[in-house]
């Protein structure tokens, strides 16, 4: 499998090249929602996992191939099958890549967001997506059943503190599922992002199949009133929905199946994306 995939449409950030720094499937969380699957290695210690050489040849070699092909790229992102952060090379991935001149983003859950050592080295991003499901204990236990050493207080703290020395852009993403009671959590969320100050509060829904089958996306009403709590708090303009299909638009810049198969580990097609993959290819099933 590719540790470079795509380029693949995205709802924030256009055509993003994908990396994918983390096995399949080692994340500090084991979140009920997870497109990806069961996490089978709950870890909270960062480790090597592959090389930053070998990682940025694949990106290289991928970005090469869509620049022949004439396809843009917005984007390069660390949106692996587990928590990039886990990497303790990343640092040097990011320095390497910037030779690219391609903005660079990452997908994080913020669990790692803690440490010194982690936002010394996402500083030399130029977008950070940061997960933001709950505030308060019980509701972020139960929903991304966390590490048991990790402490959403810290956490949070880590967020703040990480903004403040930031230069990119930063966004948060709130996953909201049908049966939790949130009561005043939605208020609690956005008091804390009034004091974080996303550009984008993204509010979402499971849209692909999650690890937990009782999961299902929350009601319209509850998607709605989180809408208006989040946009009296922070302003109209920072906050949107992430709740459509991001279409078809996926691009093979080299060899197709081995394309769909690096997609898909991370990131599930649709059948008529795949389709639609396969025609622009001139290929058939």
């Amino acid at each position: 499998m590719s540790i470079a995939f795509g380029p693949v449409p995205s709802r924030r950030l256009g055509k993003s090249l994908g990396i994918n720094n983390i096995p399949d499937k080692v994340c500090t969380y084991a979140c009920v929602y997870c497109q990806i699957g069961r996490t089978l290695k709950m870890e909270i210690d960062r480790r090597k996992f592959y090389s930053p050489e070998k990682i940025c040849e694949e990106v290289r070699k991928k970005v090469m191939e869509a620049e022949e092909k004439d396809v843009r790229i917005d984007y390069i992102t660390f949106v692996p099958d587990g928590e990039p952060t886990l990497d303790i090379n990343i640092g040097e991935e990011i320095e390497m890549l910037k030779e690219l001149k391609i903005p660079l983003a990452m997908i994080t859950n913020s669990s790692l967001i803690w440490r010194k050592d982690v936002r010394e080295e996402l500083l030399a991003l130029d977008f950070i997506s940061f997960k933001i499901d709950a505030v308060s204990e019980n509701l972020w236990k139960k929903i991304d059943r966390p590490h048991k050493k990790l402490k959403l207080e810290k956490i949070l703290k880590g967020m703040l503190e990480f903004r403040d020395d930031f230069k990119g852009k930063v966004v948060t993403e709130t996953m909201l599922i049908d049966s939790i009671d949130y009561s005043k959590e939605l208020e609690k969320i956005a008091e804390f992002m009034k004091e974080l100050e996303p550009e984008i509060a993204y509010i979402a829904i499971p849209t692909r199949p999650p690890w937990e089958k009782w999961v299902r996306p929350a009601k319209e009403e509850e998607v709605m009133r989180a809408y208006y709590i989040f946009s009296s708090s922070l302003g109209e303009k920072h906050v949107e929905y992430l709740i459509g299909y991001e279409g078809n638009a996926f691009v093979s810049t080299g060899n197709l199946e081995e394309d769909i198969l690096s997609i898909t580990a991370v990131h599930p097609m649709r059948r008529e994306a795949v389709k639609e993959m396969l025609k622009k290819a001139n290929r058939d099933w």
